[in-house]
């Protein structure tokens, strides 16, 4: 997964995320009655461990999902499952807990009401053996079928969302599982709609109108489907089929609409050419644009990605840096993946310390792809490198293994998603270190293509801490990396920047800035772009914003425009002492500041081309930025 949010700390921008509060799944299995309470003396007797629960066997598993005109107005899907019982027991139902890409618990369970179970026209009894997973009692059925809705109100990649005439929704939301019982079940899922909307999804067709299958629940629920009026065209990249779907029809058209696909031509080859393959058949690209995104997010899946995007993202580098990003994940994540991650378990969280590889490397060759495919050049590298190393040094010190534990928890300190950032410049450095002790012959990609034949396709367990280490050595000639991983992995320490970078033609300059500031600290929402925090002292506090407030415009500058931060250094560089008009809203009403422009000092460390690299460090540097070698 990949997300950008546009919030402003201080006039600077910086990543904002907005995630709901994690719940753990547990089944209460036991009731506690006070022995005090009752004055007796009642011995501790330890609980006897509890058996998993099992579903009775069920098979000839069907889903149908409806949205319609009937269904649109009051943002529902309705959703069917019908299947045969195939021994005796109750059935038990469950719904995941959390969507792969995704690293939080959602509960997808709060959103379904109305649940009945029938056979036939017979209403059968049911009830809720916890949260999550609903108990069926056959009565002799053969044959049952469960229904309920599900409200698709939630504008996130993971969940389901729906307006007016379009919908998507992910499998994880609405597609139900035996509980204990094997995940390698086939089934069918057959969408109703209008007729004159369409229906798009990486599913297989299964020969009936808009009904696909899937071979085992993995497939079944890593399919995101699009219903409704949109925009769909596609074309062949490396003698594959790509789609691309977007929603509104006409938000992404004309040149716009060429240039993503021209970005998508050129980064799909230089994907495949660092794993040696192409492992989908059709690739989907799904893209929602709503104005109430101050950013840009999005997830990945096994063939496809589902985006949510700011329409102000449509020219912007970061559109098809995510788009890279998600696309990488087909190869790294979905397919090659930490052994704590295999099989995904639906029901319950699943750390890993491994994030910075799945997800803060897979950043790192989002940049490279775009390097290498000539979508941006050396100085869009730069930039987005030197972005990183920013957002890195604004995070209070932390180990990556500890950040990529601690994201299911979603820590308040900043550090539950600096694994992207941080572990895209591992990435960065270990490539260097590689391509420097094996004299630019072997590079990271050698490591991925190793693990992804070993760990991925002759025998699918995942990779460990053994493999992961073990091949970047290998790749280096044996090189030593317990050092790195004790102390910029597994440690705290300063990335080192100074001594490894040059090995790569690049370097780190070190300019003392004066810049502007507001003294703010601010995030967007679907009101605006509200202050979270004002600094004792600052300028903000002395023209009276309090936190609450939503900032709108800082003299002629819309605060909801992404270069703000950009603009607004700019513009008052040099006007320390001037007082500028500010609008504000707070509690309903308009109000009219006026604001001190001051001054303060921040250390800048600029990534930049190293012109007294040697020979060595630029043929590194051709091998990261062109995959060339020696």
């Amino acid at each position: 997964m990949h997300t950008w949010g546009s919030g402003w700390v201080l006039g600077t921008l910086q990543p904002i995320s907005t995630l709901p509060h994690p719940l753990d799944r547990m089944r209460s299995t036991f009731r506690w009655l006070s022995a005090g309470a009752l004055g007796l003396a009642i011995p501790f007797v330890a609980p006897r461990a509890q058996a998993v629960a099992q579903s009775a066997p069920i098979s000839g598993i069907r889903y149908d999902v409806t949205f319609d005109s009937r269904t649109a107005p009051a943002r529902t899907l309705r959703v069917g499952m019908t299947f045969d019982v195939g021994g005796p027991g109750m059935v038990l139902l469950s719904l995941p807990a959390w969507t792969p890409g995704a690293y939080e618990i959602s509960n997808f369970a709060r959103w379904v009401s109305n649940f009945s179970a029938a056979a036939g026209e017979k209403a059968l009894t049911w009830d809720k053996l916890d949260y999550d997973t609903w108990r069926i009692r056959p009565d002799g059925a053969k044959s049952i079928t469960v229904t309920f809705d599900y409200l698709a109100d939630s504008l996130d990649n993971a969940m389901t969302w729906s307006r007016g005439n379009f919908a998507f929704f992910n499998g994880t939301n609405v597609f139900l599982y035996p509980e204990g019982r094997p995940t390698d079940f086939t089934a069918t899922v057959t969408v109703k709609t209008e007729p004159s909307w369409l229906v798009t999804t990486g599913m297989k067709p299964a020969g009936a109108a808009r009904t696909y299958s899937a071979s085992n629940y993995h497939d079944l629920v890593d399919m995101p489907f699009f219903i409704g009026e949109y925009d769909v065209d596609s074309t062949q990249i490396v003698n594959k089929w790509v789609r691309m779907a977007s929603w509104p029809k006409g938000a992404l058209q004309g040149a716009n609409r060429t240039t993503f696909w021209d970005h998508q031509k050129k980064m799909i080859p230089a994907m495949g050419a660092v794993f040696n393959d192409i492992p989908w058949d059709n690739y989907t690209t799904f893209i929602v644009f709503d104005s109430t995104s101050g950013g840009g997010s999005a997830l990945e899946h096994q063939s496809s990605h589902l985006g949510i995007y700011t329409p102000l993202l449509v020219e912007s580098i970061l559109f098809p840096s995510i788009t890279a990003h998600e696309m990488i994940h087909a190869w790294n994540v979905k397919r090659l993946r930490p052994a704590d991650m295999v099989p995904y378990k639906y029901s319950q969280p699943e750390p890993t310390p491994w994030l910075w590889v799945s997800e803060g490397i897979t950043d790192y060759y989002s940049d490279v792809v775009l390097a290498r495919s000539g979508v941006t050049d050396t100085a869009g590298f730069l930039i987005l490198t030197q972005g990183k190393i920013e957002e890195t040094d604004a995070t209070p010190p932390v180990a990556l293994t500890d950040a990529s534990l601690s994201t299911w928890i979603h820590p308040t300190d900043g550090t539950g998603y600096i694994y992207y950032q941080k572990g895209s410049l591992a990435g960065l450095l270990l490539d260097i270190m590689i391509r420097d002790a094996s004299d630019n012959k072997k590079g990271l990609d050698d490591v991925f293509r190793e693990l992804y034949q070993t760990a991925y396709k002759q025998k699918w367990t995942g990779f460990t801490s053994e493999q992961w280490w073990g091949a970047v050595s290998r790749a280096a000639g044996g090189k030593s990396f317990d050092e790195f991983n004790a102390k910029y992995v597994d440690g705290r320490e300063p990335m080192p920047f100074a001594t490894v970078l040059p090995l790569g033609g690049f370097r780190l300059k070190v300019d003392t800035i004066r810049e502007p500031r507001l003294g703010v600290t601010s995030a967007p929402d679907s009101s605006g772009v509200r202050v979270a925090e004002v600094q004792p002292g600052s300028p903000a506090e002395a023209a009276g914003l309090r936190p609450g407030d939503y900032l709108d415009q800082v003299g002629d500058i819309a605060v909801r425009d992404p270069s703000f931060g950009e603009q607004f250094r700019n513009r008052y560089a040099k006007a320390e002492g001037t007082k500028v008009p500010v609008k504000v809203r707070r509690g309903g009403q308009s109000l009219d500041l006026q604001i001190e422009v001051r001054l303060a000092e921040r250390t800048e460390r600029r990534l930049m081309i190293d012109p007294a690299a040697s020979a060595k460090a630029v043929r590194i540097r051709n091998g990261i930025l062109k995959g060339v070698g020696t």
